[in-house]
């Protein structure tokens, strides 16, 4: 019998706890993003400012394997120069070989490389990251639910935790993480890079601007396929009026 009061007193236990947890959950914050809705168009200095937070700030600690350097040079994307994208790429360096005696050897990147991961194996990134292996951020927006909002939110949502509330060692308070607890620390801040373009770089501003770079790198043919979209649609409507009158003369001398 004590044995069974133990059991359910913590099945009690667990269920006030989830339930405490799901009366804290905080819905993403939705800003306006330029690129939602059936023509909207992703802001090309929002994608070049982006990119540059990714590099000086996320870059550190999180790949982005399925994307090229060239890939920044793309329509519907940052649209960088092909020579400010070379100068971007270079400034990374990728192992490559073997040479004439068999060695690999290491050059700076090119276009056609793949941006550089942090980390030479998914090993080195947990050892450097108490166990928890950042995850790569190509298709981040897509795989995590609430999309753009929901990164959006999560690097805004960083606060001094509750004084009843245990936080583990290595473990930080963010309002939009489940569980209110997540293994990376806050990384944007105030001022936290230096725009080339001269913005002031405020959490907000820079959020934004990550975000946005983030969601293009998931959906980098987002852009056209709305063209395309819409052509069809107009060609559809269009079709579908000619389609009409040329019912109405050729049956107009028909009897109903």
């Amino acid at each position: 019998m004590n044995k069974f009061s133990n059991i359910l007193s913590f099945l009690v236990l667990q269920l006030f706890l989830t339930t405490a947890f799901a009366s804290e959950i905080h819905e993403p914050m939705r800003p306006d993003w330029s690129f939602q809705g059936p023509l909207g168009k992703f802001k090309r200095a929002d994608l070049q400012r982006g990119y540059q937070v990714y590099t000086e700030v996320c870059a550190s600690c999180h790949s982005m394997d399925l994307l090229s350097y060239r890939n920044l040079t793309e329509a519907g994307g940052p649209e960088f120069s092909k020579d400010q994208a070379k100068a971007m790429a270079a400034m990374f360096e990728v192992e490559d070989g073997p040479n004439a005696d068999a060695e690999m050897f290491m050059r700076r990147a090119i276009l056609s490389d793949r941006f550089v991961s942090p980390w030479k194996n998914e090993q080195e990134g947990r050892i450097s990251n108490g166990g928890a292996y950042p995850p790569d951020l190509s298709v981040i927006v897509k795989a995590r639910a609430g999309g753009a909002d929901y990164i959006y939110s999560l690097l805004l949502g960083y606060q001094e935790s509750p004084k009843d509330l245990i936080i583990e060692d290595g473990v930080y308070y963010n309002i939009y993480a489940k569980n209110q607890r997540i293994a990376m620390p806050q990384v944007i801040y105030e001022d936290g890079v230096e725009y080339t373009d001269g913005t002031a770089a405020t959490e907000v501003q820079m959020a934004n601007d990550v975000t946005t770079f983030l969601a293009w790198a998931a959906e980098p043919k987002l852009e056209e396929r709305k063209r395309i979209g819409f052509k069809v649609i107009l060609y559809l409507i269009i079709l579908s009026f000619l389609l009409y009158f040329t019912n109405k003369k050729i049956w107009k001398d028909t009897s109903h």
